[in-house]
């Protein structure tokens, strides 16, 4: 046996050398994916004190509490953005040493907590308001998926604006592996924003979401094409959703010059690819694909 281990180690090795492409030997340390996965788990319990606890919190204890966990999250997070920027050091910093960054982006990502929890708090009220299944308020922080999601996005999102290579897609895939929800760090969105259900969606790195605008599972922001490849970074590829639309379930989206106008409504499994002007009702039967005033379309059915 032992020399069978050391026939198939060394065809280990071997393969080592041959296919060099998914190695990372003897270059610098990348960030550490346990460690990112528990220094976001310790983001989300300071955005939401005592949810995410394995012990109730008493407000006596709020002042320490808080400020050990920022201490540890603080350091913790620039040991981790230091890697990042060491393996990739964005155009943008020039001459700014990546330990000198790391301190400043971390100050700057603790900084923005508080307005973080203002508009985490605008989304938990869309969806207690949108789904009368909830209990409260509490439940829907404690049990629904979304929450962890897109409170992982806003926090990824935040590093995603200030350049941090790797670490803001490592959160957002921690947050995909636990929620089934593809949220890219990437992608701007506005406030009151609720996903019911929630498995399955995606949404791409360069969508732009408005103001309290609802999404059902299956969801998807896409892309038209990516045969361009990497000749595609940085272009806008996936589509605008304005304020107030309501985008129900397997509903696909596609391309970065499709807006979908305010207070509009999309059907479940509409495959659109155009834009659709505000108010619009976009359905599908078995063959054709409508759009209507929705309106128009209302006053037609009250009246038939």
């Amino acid at each position: 046996m032992e020399h069978n281990i050391l026939q198939l180690s060394q065809s280990l090795i071997d393969s080592y050398h041959r296919v060099g492409g998914i190695n990372h030997l003897d270059g610098v340390n990348l960030p550490s994916k346990s460690m990112v996965a528990e220094i976001t788990q310790n983001l989300l319990r300071l955005l939401f004190p005592g949810f995410f606890e394995d012990e109730l919190l008493h407000s006596s204890q709020l002042q320490g509490h808080t400020q050990q966990r920022m201490e540890g999250v603080s350091s913790s997070l620039i040991h981790e953005i230091e890697k990042s920027l060491r393996y990739h050091t964005p155009n943008s910093l020039g001459k700014t040493e990546p330990s000198k960054w790391a301190r400043h982006v971390t100050s700057e990502l603790l900084k923005t907590l508080p307005s973080t929890r203002d508009i985490l708090q605008s989304d938990v009220e869309a969806a207690y308001q949108g789904d009368p299944a909830s209990l409260s308020r509490n439940e829907i922080i404690v049990a629904y998926p979304f929450v962890e999601a897109i409170a992982v996005q806003r926090l990824a999102h935040e590093l995603y604006l200030r350049h941090v290579p790797l670490i803001p897609r490592i959160m957002t895939e921690w947050a995909h592996a636990r929620t089934g929800m593809d949220l890219h760090p990437g992608a701007k969105i506005g406030e009151a924003f609720f996903i019911d259900h929630g498995t399955g969606t995606v949404i791409g790195e360069t969508s732009v979401i408005g103001d309290h605008v609802k999404m059902y599972q299956g969801v998807a922001l896409i892309g038209r094409s990516l045969k361009g490849g990497q000749d595609l970074r940085g272009v806008r590829r996936h589509p605008t959703i304005e304020d107030r639309v309501t985008l129900y379930a397997n509903a696909t989206i596609m391309g970065g010059d499709t807006t979908v106008g305010a207070r509009s409504t999309i059907g479940a499994n509409v495959f659109l690819t155009h834009s659709v002007p505000q108010d619009s009702l976009v359905l599908h039967d078995e063959i054709h694909l409508k759009v209507l005033d929705k309106a128009k379309y209302r006053s037609e059915k009250s009246s038939s």
